[in-house]
């Protein structure tokens, strides 16, 4: 009863924004699978156009306050990056295995970009997928597949590694350290599809492999469990033993188990992550195994099966003390069928104000990038204008146990060849891993103010060069500039003048 009249006051408030926070997650989805956002079907096999449509999609990301996206690089154990230990993606060339016409590294490419806009690349890649209703002789020569035959099962149309094999693990293992080793990623990420999503009256095809290695457990569903807990553990170990800065994050499906079967569990009636996916979540939080989750609550608030106000609180509850990012759907605003929610605009928004009075959210994810950019019920507008107005740093991971970045030093001024207005300079901060610089801040406040450096307010750039153009007039200002590492730490200010 008490938490239903906190979401009722919460409710009732009225709807102002919250106070935005310097740190706040905002990132977006780019999905590769199917030609969702990226490359469309026309830029497949074209590399110039693909680069020409990353570029644009991260310019606007950018304009309108995304500091993070999520770029979908193993959507079908296959590559949009250049791999030794799988084929390229057909969703980028055409054909699985193709080579690009220029050869470019497309991951290499958004790394590039993405960071230049001081925006944080995370690594999306599905564990255990293969195919999306298409047959074997659609994979590569090359694939994986056709030189272990043993570690697949076929269920619904499609393809899967089967979780319940070390050498699933094993490999799974290979290929993030192979990605982690090689590219200057900030996270890895994996979404809603562990083991797959149930189809009516068709039992997975996993008994003899359960019966050869129980592993000392009798039940399946428990035995399935323990698989995919021990995928993340050892992905969560090979990350942090390569890179400590790396992040590994889980956007699951929006509900882990409903109370009628689970008193942890929420207001709900829907499916479970738990008893269907195989996933428990709560365990991987609780264990410090994911620095971040981002539950997928693509529901509107009021609906009655799954309600938004009832599961963004309850995340809020469970997570153990990890970072915690919402994921929104935009389909609902951009579906003339869709409940009525969300043809009154606009949900999203409705959203986004009941997570600023939520303490333990720190931000969102919109699937996905090419919907969010089509503006539906002028989402970009709000989001750019009011919730986004102000820049923000990427929230420090709950686990890290970095020491503060290497600040800058000597800053200066120096005046534009027409004398009318400032360049500002500073010398490099100098670190290496994780100490290395991934950005700078530059704050002015004015003079006779109070400064404060958890006022966004006070933030005219986020840069990763050390020469910027003021459009202000420095003498009227303090003007303080501050670097941010690799685990989003930010060092002391130095300080013009001092």
């Amino acid at each position: 009863m008490r938490r239903r009249l906190i979401i009722l006051v919460l409710l009732l408030t009225p709807l102002c924004i919250a106070a935005q926070s310097k740190r706040e997650m905002r990132g977006a989805w780019i999905a590769t699978v199917s030609n969702i956002d990226w490359p469309t079907e026309d830029a497949v096999g074209d590399a110039r156009l693909q680069q020409q449509q990353l570029i644009a999609m991260l310019d606007r990301l950018h304009e309108i306050g995304i500091n993070m996206v999520v770029f979908q690089v193993r959507p079908t154990a296959d590559a949009l990056y250049r791999s030794e230990l799988e084929p390229w993606s057909s969703w980028l060339t055409g054909v699985q295995g193709k080579d690009n016409d220029l050869s470019y590294d497309p991951l290499e490419f958004v790394l590039r970009e993405a960071h230049r806009r001081c925006m944080d690349v995370h690594v999306w890649i599905n564990p255990y997928r293969v195919s999306l209703g298409v047959g074997s002789a659609d994979l590569a020569d090359s694939h994986i597949f056709h030189k272990h035959r043993d570690w697949f099962f076929y269920y619904g149309k499609q393809w899967y590694f089967d979780p319940g094999l070390d050498q699933t693990r094993d490999f799974l293992c290979r290929v993030v350290a192979d990605i982690v080793s090689r590219y200057d990623i900030d996270a890895i990420h994996m979404d809603d599809y562990f083991y797959p999503y149930p189809v009516k009256n068709k039992p997975l095809p996993d008994e003899n492999t359960f019966a050869a290695y129980p592993r000392g457990f009798t039940d399946i569903g428990d035995w399935r469990r323990n698989n995919v807990n021990l995928a993340i553990k050892e992905l969560h170990d090979t990350i942090k033993r390569l890179k400590p800065w790396v992040e590994f994050g889980i956007s699951p499906f929006g509900i882990w188990r409903n109370k009628q079967n689970d008193e942890r569990g929420s207001e709900t009636s829907g499916l479970q992550n738990y008893d269907e996916l195989y996933a428990d979540i709560l365990l991987w939080l609780e264990q410090g195994w994911i620095d971040y989750v981002v539950p997928q609550l693509y529901w509107e608030i009021g609906k009655r099966v799954a309600d938004y106000k009832v599961l963004a609180p309850w995340w809020a509850e469970h997570t153990a003390g990890r970072n915690y990012y919402v994921g929104h759907s935009l389909l609902g605003l951009q579906n003339p069928k869709a409940a009525a929610a969300w043809r009154t605009p606009n949900e999203v928004c409705r959203q986004l104000r009941l997570n600023r009075r939520i303490e333990q959210i720190q931000g969102s994810v919109y699937f996905s990038a090419a919907g969010l950019l089509k503006n539906p019920q002028g989402i970009c507008d709000s989001l750019q204008n009011t919730f986004y107005r102000y820049p923000a740093l990427q929230p420090i991971a709950c686990l890290s146990s970095a020491q503060i970045a290497i600040p800058p030093t000597n800053p200066r001024l120096s005046k534009t060849s027409d004398g009318t207005t400032y360049n500002l300079t500073w010398t490099a901060a100098a670190g290496e891993g994780g100490q290395q610089t991934a950005y700078y801040v530059v704050y002015a406040f004015p003079e006779n103010s109070d400064i404060n450096f958890d006022d966004p307010h006070a933030i005219i750039a986020l840069t990763t060069k050390t020469t910027i153009p003021l459009s202000i007039d420095p003498r009227q200002y303090k003007i303080c500039i501050t670097s941010v590492n690799r685990y989003k730490q930010e060092s002391l200010p130095c300080t013009m003048g001092e």
